[in-house]
Order: C-alpha cells, then sequence, then structure tokens
C-alpha cells in the first residue's frame, strides 16, 4: 500500500482491514473565485470555507466560513459543492485541520475534501484524520509550504470496522474527550482564578491590606506610610544607541540592553554587547546589578514592564534605569509591577505613545516604613511561590490532557481484538 502504512501496521481486530482514503471516499480539491470580480462573491449563499475557518475552531460540524460565494463564482472556479457529511482536510496552510459538512458547502484550494462512500461514518474517519497530521506531511511536498496533493491524499491510511464497530469507536471516543474537556476547562478556570489573585495579592500589598486581617480599606494610608515618587527614591537615568556604522562601538564585553529585555523579571543576559570605546564616546552609562529598569517604549505591551539587573550592563533610549537605594529598591520593583497598567496610561503622544524620563520620576507611590516594606515583599514572594508551584502543575496537567487525547485516539482505533466485544460475527 503507501509508504505511510508499510512503516508501522498494527495488528487488526477480525472483520477489520486496513485500506486508504482513496478506496472509502472520492477525493475533492476546492477553488477559489476571481475575486476581482464582485458577481461572484456579492449576495452569495454558497458557504465558501478556507482553512482559516479552521484556525482555533473547536466545533466537529461546520456549516460555513466567513465568506459566501455566488452560483455564478462556484459555476467559474474549480470550487465545487460537497454533500453534507463531507469530512473536509485541509491540506495545507496548514496540514490538519479537520470537520465534517454541516450542510453543502465548498472550498477553496486548501482543502482535500472527502466524500465517503456508504458505510463508512464521517465521524469515524473525523476521528481518524485528527490523528494522523504526521501522516498526512509525510506524504506531503513542497520548498515553501508543505501540501498534499490529491493523489497522496488517496493513499492516507486507514484501519476499517464494520459499522457497529465504527459507531462504537466515536461514541467512546466523544465521551471520554467530554470528560477530558470538561477536566481541561476546570484547569483553565484554575489558572485565571490564581491570574486574579495574583492581581489581589498585589493590591492588597501595595495598599497595607495584605497580611493584616482588620486593615482598613479606606483610600487613606496606614499608620506610618507615606506619598513618595520614583524621581524621589531613585536616581533615573537611560542610555543610547551607539553609532551603527562606527565597528569601534559594537561587538565588545559590555551588555546593551533593549526594551526587549524586560518582559521578564531580572534581565541576566544581553543579546548585544558594546565596547569601552562606545561607553567613552556615547551618552551610555553603565549600571550596576540591582538597578531597575522600566520600558519607556516598545512593541506590543512592552512599555512600562518593569525588570530588575542582575548584571551591570549599559541601555538603549527605550529604557529609563532606576538606581535606587537597596533597602527600598523590593517594594519599588513591587509596586512598579503592581502599577505596570497606570504607568501605561501616562504615557503621552499619538499613534505610538511613550514614556519619558520626566514621567517616570513622577510616578507616585505609597512607601510603608522599611520593615514593613520588607515584611510585605516577603509575604508576597511566598504567595506567588505557592501559586507558580499551583500553576506549575496546572500546566502540567494540561500536557498530560493533550497526551492522552493524543493516546485515546490510538487505543479507539487499536485496541486488542478481545476487547471489541460489541463486533458480532460473520457466521450464521
Amino acid at each position: 500500500m503507501s509508504a505511510v502504512l508499510d512503516e508501522v501496521t498494527p495488528t487488526l481486530p477480525a472483520r477489520w482491514y486496513w485500506t486508504t482514503l482513496g478506496e472509502i471516499a472520492e477525493v475533492i480539491g476546492g477553488g477559489t473565485p476571481r475575486t476581482n470580480d464582485p458577481t461572484n462573491f456579492d449576495g452569495g449563499n454558497v458557504p465558501w470555507i478556507t482553512p482559516a475557518d479552521l484556525s482555533g475552531y473547536a466545533e466537529k460540524y461546520i456549516s460555513h466560513g466567513t465568506r459566501f460565494i455566488t452560483r455564478k463564482g462556484l459555476e467559474s472556479s474549480s470550487a465545487r459543492l460537497l454533500p453534507a457529511g463531507t469530512v473536509l482536510f485541509t491540506s495545507r496552510a496548514p496540514i490538519g485541520y479537520v470537520a465534517i459538512a454541516r450542510n453543502p458547502v465548498a472550498t477553496n484550494q486548501g482543502f482535500k475534501s472527502f466524500v465517503l462512500k456508504d458505510g463508512v461514518l464521517p465521524e469515524y474517519v473525523y476521528w481518524w484524520l485528527k490523528g494522523s497530521k504526521q501522516r498526512a506531511e509525510a506524504l506531503a511536498s513542497g520548498t515553501t509550504f508543505l501540501e498534499l496533493s490529491g493523489a497522496n491524499a488517496k493513499k492516507l491510511p486507514i484501519p476499517m470496522a464494520p459499522i457497529d464497530e465504527q459507531r462504537r469507536i466515536v461514541a467512546e471516543i466523544e465521551k471520554q474527550f467530554s470528560r477530558l474537556d470538561e477536566a481541561v476547562a476546570n484547569l483553565n478556570r484554575v489558572k485565571a482564578n490564581l491570574k486574579r489573585y495574583k492581581t489581589a495579592v498585589l493590591d492588597a500589598a501595595v495598599n497595607g491590606r495584605l497580611g493584616i486581617e482588620d486593615a482598613a480599606s479606606g483610600a487613606g494610608l496606614p499608620a506610618g506610610w507615606q506619598w513618595s515618587s520614583v524621581g524621589e527614591l531613585a536616581t533615573v537615568g537611560t542610555g543610547a544607541t551607539p553609532a551603527r556604522s562606527n565597528e569601534a562601538f559594537w561587538g565588545g564585553t559590555i551588555p546593551w540592553i533593549t526594551s526587549s529585555a524586560v518582559n521578564e523579571p531580572f534581565v541576566a543576559a544581553a543579546d548585544q554587547s558594546v565596547t569601552a570605546e562606545a561607553l567613552r564616546q556615547t551618552n551610555l552609562t553603565l549600571y550596576p546589578p540591582g538597578t531597575l529598569l522600566v520600558a519607556m517604549y516598545g512593541e506590543g505591551k512592552t512599555r512600562g514592564k518593569c525588570s530588575e539587573l542582575r548584571i551591570a550592563a549599559t541601555t538603549n533610549q527605550a529604557l529609563a534605569a532606576l538606581q535606587v537605594d537597596p533597602a527600598v529598591r523590593p517594594w519599588l520593583k513591587l509596586f512598579l509591577e503592581h502599577n505596570y497598567d497606570n504607568t501605561r496610561r501616562i504615557a503621552s503622544g499619538g499613534v505610538q505613545p511613550n514614556l519619558n524620563l520626566g514621567l517616570v520620576r513622577s510616578i507616585g507611590l505609597p512607601l510603608p516604613p522599611v520593615n514593613e516594606q520588607h515584611r510585605i515583599v516577603a509575604e508576597v514572594d511566598r504567595r506567588f511561590s505557592i501559586a507558580r508551584e499551583i500553576g506549575t502543575e496546572i500546566d502540567a496537567s494540561l500536557a498530560r490532557a493533550q497526551a492522552l487525547r493524543s493516546a485515546t485516539l490510538t487505543r479507539a482505533f487499536f485496541q486488542p481484538p478481545e476487547c471489541h466485544d460489541s463486533r458480532g460475527s460473520d457466521e450464521t
């Protein structure tokens, strides 16, 4: 049969046999009407599905995608109207998305769809293909991206069971997956609750309520606290970008940090480095370990993030460098992490709002006595440590759930013969 099947042929129960998709289905490609002709799309009522419609799509059945084509568009292209029950399988960009047509649909050329012969359940083929991404990719070819041709889609192997066994397998897979889905949903709820818990811990910490059951919840500061600002607590500076054209400035031994580094809580290495010559001839400053870095601008959600240097390093001009008394540093870092959203909001500018050194210095914060700072920071660390342990276990459980999905599909199709008690007999 195919090379994919020849590599491994698990023993099948009695009355089962190995075959290919080409033997049990008509394999049909798709097409795209000319997009520069509005009459191919405007007012159309023919569901037309692309691989993008299946990206992140979790349902088994699909009735339509985001676009429809007209009857004229259908007839003027290589797209075909596929009957309900057709198993849709993406054959490129990427290979391996699967859905069952709930009603007649058409697809673009990113599919190889299987119109099944009598005696083959669409759901049975659907679940087999859900576990066949690697088999399909092994038959694909292409340089820019892999694509599964129609001829090779026909070669995809499938173990065929009697119709009663197909029904039993589908029912068992869906029962097990329903349980898995419920468990995963519960894990994700706990994960979301952990995130909310950490936010609540930080909020309580900077407002003097952490670990004090009878703490006041009003707007005033606790006794002994006072208002301060970043500029009062820290010397605030920044860095620069030496001329790229000057080779004498680059490739030295002095780490040079950019705003992308502050997406992690600590900075212990740099992707780029400068020379001592650059330090002498430019506005660069060598900041010591313990310096807090605040991103003044950067891609995505970088602006406002805070990180701490674990090494001596220079920075570019997108970072504010805060040199602060080590006794106060943990509290300031804790506050800046909690104040991230507010820090982002004070940025100025139009299309691309940015912070500047003046805005960073003006950030106000409540300041407890030093002993109270240390108590609160230690309590936050303790609670976050527990939360991290729980989060790590949740991630491990989610990974196990994903592995269990694959194992469930394998077991469903390759159980030992004695497990198939419902198969009946061919003898009369």
